[in-house]
């Protein structure tokens, strides 16, 4: 065995300090992406007409953050339902905060006056539709990134699906994330708790 040279000892050093830096701080690298945030009111998204939303508007309420699409088989489902969940619970300080979202199979073709159009007449959805954004990729919203930064999925932080949920206490920090079939009804236990929490 040869002994260790000088460079390869300050190389073992480096790799040593490296390790333990990035082990130590395994998410530095998307809250550095995301400027630091500490919550979803240090966000402003644009809403279905373009204009600008500060998240911030929604501060001490319990929110559902769902990506959105039209022509998905999870799309009767997932609207019929998140409009039960929120008219029972829109008076006690709960939204649902919907974003449609066009990159799982091409299944939110529309234009945004398109998806008001079949999210509001044909589904009755009464709560907040958004501006058509990117969930995953170097074009991913920044709330998109925040969301998958602070609750990652069971095979990655990507969003693999249209109706991906996350639920939001009303610090606007993130505390669950739910798989595009789960059904909203089977979520509604947990907004109960947290719109009861103080």
């Amino acid at each position: 065995m040869k002994p260790l040279t000088f460079g390869n000892l300050i190389s073992l050093l480096f790799l040593g300090f490296a390790f333990f830096y990035f082990y130590s701080h395994p998410s530095l690298p998307n809250n550095m992406a995301e400027g630091g945030s500490k919550s979803i009111y240090d966000f402003t998204v644009k809403d279905i007409r373009g204009n600008d939303v500060s998240l911030s508007e929604y501060r001490g309420k319990v929110l559902l953050i769902v990506n959105v699409a039209s022509k998905c088989g999870l799309t009767q489902s997932n609207y019929k339902e998140l409009s039960v969940v929120y008219e029972k619970y829109k008076n006690q300080g709960f939204e649902i905060l919907a974003f449609p979202c066009n990159q799982f199979g091409g299944q939110e073709p529309g234009n945004n006056e398109e998806i008001q159009e079949v999210a509001c007449t044909r589904f009755k959805a009464e709560f907040p539709i958004f501006d058509k954004i990117e969930v995953n990729g170097k074009n991913a919203a920044p709330i998109y990134k925040f969301l998958k930064s602070s609750k990652g999925g069971i095979f990655g932080d990507g969003i693999k699906w249209n109706f991906t949920k996350f639920l939001v206490n009303k610090e606007g920090k993130i505390v669950d994330r739910y798989a595009p079939t789960t059904s909203p009804l089977k979520i509604e236990k947990d907004i109960g708790k947290l719109i009861q929490s103080s």
